[in-house]
């Protein structure tokens, strides 16, 4: 089978686990070799529900009602499991579309928006559920409180109240109950998930006890006992039992001060208290681990505990506006204990409940800090909570978060954390619908959720709703938590390693890419907005780094394609030897920082794979039009990637898979008439051509940020020196080369180099008109460029000297543009002559950084080829970095 066979789905269908149970093997397996116990009941619908029936439901829901009304209560319910409602469809839909492992919430969001998201947001859910697990603790220490605690005023307490209350006791209180919590979840997933049945069957027989009490209860009045700053003060509360009067004086709002935090209550900060009983949402997901099949339970386990807690929520809601007045609701928060049939069991309830909830969060935030560390998303800083116990339970995460916890109760009050608790939870709700909405929208194949019950209009919606409500409950804590969530996507998008999760975003661009192609339509090109999009040639980018780092500054934001042809025949071959070589060339692009593809072919000559390339790189309307070709010469090559500075300023190596360069005397891959064949069919196929002599001696850094007076120049030789009988310079070559020469100019590493252009001028030709006609040209092309003369009738003198035919001939008659053979031009050109243009152009002082000069036809005579090559040769020689241009399309415009 070969290797690409071995997929990470084979793996799991034919193995029965996961493929990242296969990895996990390497990193170690402890945690992932243990067992899957729990089923969907007891797995997802108690701790779901637990979650939810806790501090809100027996001391915050009085608090709710009492200050919103039940209009606004309602209100609050169905703006709340709205919210909740569109992440659930949302969290359905990421679980049933593969293998869950530990981590819940953070695996879901990592594994669909890639490491950066699924680290951050990991980051918060864990700090959500470490300050929803503190706020449950505090949520029963004030349960304890008020039951065995001394009242305010008192030294002494009397019968079971005899605990006494300041914040340092309190915080007491807190540490012992968190202790507990923690012994619990030391044990493992097995014995919490038993402990938190047995809540499960206390609280149910508690809710039901209260349903009851509500009908069965005479009318009675609750003395309340508030604490005052001069001792305390007393007030009555009254159940009225089931009456009109009593349920029209509790429809409408009326907020007034949080006796626990002496804070005035508003619609915000009511719904930041009550939207915790909401946020329980994800206690079965975190389980995820734990689960027997999790992609069936998280659904169904989930949907039900939301459908079952709103209609108590809203029941509950409503009965005790029709027998409860407004001030036992706004100032007993213990209420329902009063008017209970059986008040112990209803403490006993609420103990229960907010312990369960309390160890809910603090194993969810235990298990997502553990699969944290699991993934090295943070390196050695969370390298500690890898550690597992011999059955898999992560101990040291969990004593991590208690830890963690435990700090969180230095707060104090859970009115004080709780907008805190919410923004984290909202936050991470609306990561986990950005998620789905993403994997939605890129279109995967691969995205096919057996739950079908959501669209991308319910992931917006909830994404929506969450940012909203965030900031309406408390501006400050949600603009913090973005703030913070963005620090860590910038943290982890440079330091994280890569993953083999897969990435969202490569998905979303490939999509939105694939549409614009499509509507970049050729037929609506226009010469205004040409851009060079640019194919050169590779044989070994060990000689080229400098040549690849030039082009890309001359691209203009166009296409930029790096093209290798590999000398060997597939059908001699067991594989494709391409697919290997594909990521070196892409770590190139990288190290070098270029914007660049990269195209790779087989063929069984350099010419035919050039030709290959230049018929099949691009896609649609992003297809390369100017062919780059380093020049043909017989000097060595240098090795410039290993003195390159992308390399040069790293500890490593190159550890690039480049063969090494050829020695001078190791044989060409490619013979002088195959180069220029090479040339020409490029011309032929309508691609304009660059060839780059002496590119490797460029120094751009040196070059560019000297500071030196006057600052570096390029020169431009826009006419054909090897033809001075037929020497324009506003042919479409000519204009192309001074095209290319600005665009240079125009990169930012360019743009302090100036253009001079070069117009060479005979006597008797009125050079001054000549100078002014080519000022006007360059001031209509808004090129800025110094003009300077250059008398060179010595030089023509010499070309007419060894001219075959009269000024005049055949060979003056032929134009440049249109026609259909090649000039013949070439065997009239003498060495000498081309000496002298070389020394001609030497001459002009100061060396610039580069030069441009105009390229020549190849001779329609193949065998010219090599005198043409040695022409260009004996041209550029000496010159330093040159760039030689032709060009064959119209790329300037004066119009607007």
């Amino acid at each position: 089978m070969a290797s690409s066979e071995r997929s990470a789905l084979l793996t799991y269908r034919l193995c029965g686990g996961s493929a990242e149970e296969e990895r996990g093997r390497e990193r170690g397996r402890a945690a992932a070799a243990a067992p899957r116990k729990l089923p969907t009941f007891l797995g997802v619908v108690v701790p779901t529900l637990l979650s939810m029936f806790s501090v809100v439901l027996f001391l915050r829901l009085g608090f709710v009602v009492g200050h919103a009304g039940l209009y606004q209560a309602l209100a609050m319910f169905a703006v709340a499991y709205f919210i909740i409602g569109m992440t659930v469809l949302s969290v359905c839909a990421i679980a049933t579309n593969g293998a869950l492992d530990a981590g819940g919430a953070y695996y879901m969001i990592s594994r669909a928006l890639g490491p950066e998201f699924g680290g951050s947001i990991g980051i918060m859910f864990f700090l959500a559920n470490v300050c929803g697990s503190a706020l449950y603790v505090l949520g029963l220490v004030e349960a304890v409180v008020d039951s065995f605690g001394i009242p305010p005023g008192q030294e002494a307490g009397t019968g079971v109240h005899v605990l006494p209350q300041s914040y340092w006791y309190e915080l007491l209180y807190g540490t012992v109950l968190l202790a507990l919590c923690l012994l619990v979840c030391l044990v493992g997933a097995s014995i919490y998930a038993k402990a938190t049945f047995l809540i499960f069957l206390i609280v149910a027989a508690v809710l039901g006890t209260i349903l009851v009490s509500f009908f069965a209860t005479r009318p009675l009045k609750v003395p309340i006992h508030l604490p005052h700053f001069n001792g305390t003060e007393t007030d009555n509360g009254f159940f009225t039992g089931f009456s009109l009067d009593t349920l029209r004086d509790n429809l409408g709002g009326g907020y007034g001060v949080d006796y626990t935090t002496g804070q005035m209550m508003s619609f915000s900060s009511v719904f930041a208290v009550m939207f915790n009983g909401c946020t329980g949402i994800m206690a079965g997901s975190n389980m995820s681990g734990d689960l027997k099949r999790p992609s069936y339970s998280i659904p169904r386990g989930t949907i039900s505990a939301v459908l079952f807690t709103y209609l108590v929520y809203n029941l509950l809601a409503f009965l005790m506006c029709a027998t409860c007045n407004r001030i036992l609701l706004q100032k007993d928060y213990g209420f329902l204990r009063d008017i209970s049939i059986f008040p112990p069991l209803v403490t006993v309830g609420i103990y229960a409940a907010t312990l369960s909830a309390a160890m809910s969060n603090l194993i969810g935030a235990s298990r997502i800090l553990y699969a944290l560390a699991r993934d090295d998303l943070f390196g050695r800083a969370l390298a500690l909570a890898k550690k597992t116990s011999a059955s898999g339970n992560p101990v040291m995460a969990v004593i991590i978060s208690w830890l963690v916890v435990q700090v969180v109760l230095f707060s104090g009050k859970l009115n004080t954390i709780a907008s805190v608790v919410t923004t984290f939870f909202l936050l991470v709700y609306a990561t986990v619908n950005l998620a789905c909405l993403a994997l939605e929208w890129a279109s995967a194949p691969n995205f096919r959720p057996t739950f079908r019950y959501f669209t991308w209009h319910t992931c917006l919606l909830g994404i929506a709703g969450c940012c909203v409500m965030m900031f309406l409950i408390s501006p400050v804590s949600a603009s913090a938590s973005l703030g913070f969530l963005l620090l860590l996507l910038l943290a982890l998008h440079y330091l994280s390693p890569s993953s083999t999760w897969g990435y969202i975003s490569q998905a979303l661009i490939f999509h939105q890419v694939r549409k614009y192609l499509l509507m970049l339509d050729v037929r609506k090109d226009h010469v205004k907005f040409w851009r060079p999009q640019m194919l050169l040639m590779v044989q070994n980018p060990r000689g080229s780094a400098r040549l690849i780092d030039f082009v890309n500054d001359l691209k203009k934001s166009g296409l930029y394609v790096l093209g290798h042809v590999e000398l060997q025949d597939l059908d001699m071959l067991p594989s494709d030897p391409l697919q290997p070589q594909q990521d070196s060339w892409l770590s190139l692009v990288d190290k070098l920082n270029v914007k660049a593809f990269v195209s790779l072919t087989l063929a069984p000559s350099v010419r035919h794979g050039v030709r290959q390339l230049l018929f099949t790189s691009g896609l649609g309307g992003m297809r390369p039009n100017t062919l780059v070709l380093g020049f043909y010469d017989d000097e060595a090559p240098q090795d410039g990637l290993a003195q390159h500075p992308a390399f040069t300023s790293t500890r490593e190596e190159v550890p690039l898979g480049f063969p090494p360069l050829r020695t001078p005397t190791t044989p060409k891959l490619l013979s002088p008439r195959e180069y220029v064949g090479i040339v020409a069919d490029a011309l032929k196929m309508l691609r304009n051509v660059l060839l780059a002599r002496q590119l490797e001696s460029l120094d751009k850094a040196w070059e560019l940020r000297r500071a030196a007076s006057p600052p570096p120049t390029i020169h431009v030789w826009p006419v054909n020196l090897l033809r001075p009988d037929s020497a324009r310079y506003a042919d479409t070559c000519s204009l192309f080369l001074l095209q290319m020469a600005c665009v240079l100019n125009m990169a930012r590493a360019w743009r302090r180099a100036r253009l001079r252009l070069f117009l060479c001028v005979e006597a008797g030709t009125m050079p001054h008109a000549q100078e002014e006609k080519l000022r006007q040209l360059l001031k209509d092309l808004r090129i800025q460029a110094q003009i300077q003369l250059v008398p060179w009738d010595a030089i023509t003198r010499l070309h007419w000297q060894t001219c075959r035919g009269p000024p005049g001939g055949p060979a003056e008659e032929e134009e440049e543009e249109g026609v259909v053979n090649f000039p013949t031009n070439t065997t009239q050109v003498s060495d000498e002559y081309v000496c002298a243009a070389n020394k001609l152009v030497l001459e002009q002082s100061p060396a610039p950084a580069v030069r441009f000069l105009y390229l020549p036809r190849p001779p329609a005579d193949t065998s010219l080829y090599p005198l043409y090559l040695h022409q260009l040769e004996l041209l550029t020689r000496g010159l330093g970095p040159t760039v030689l241009v032709h060009g064959v399309s119209a790329v300037t415009s004066t119009q607007l």
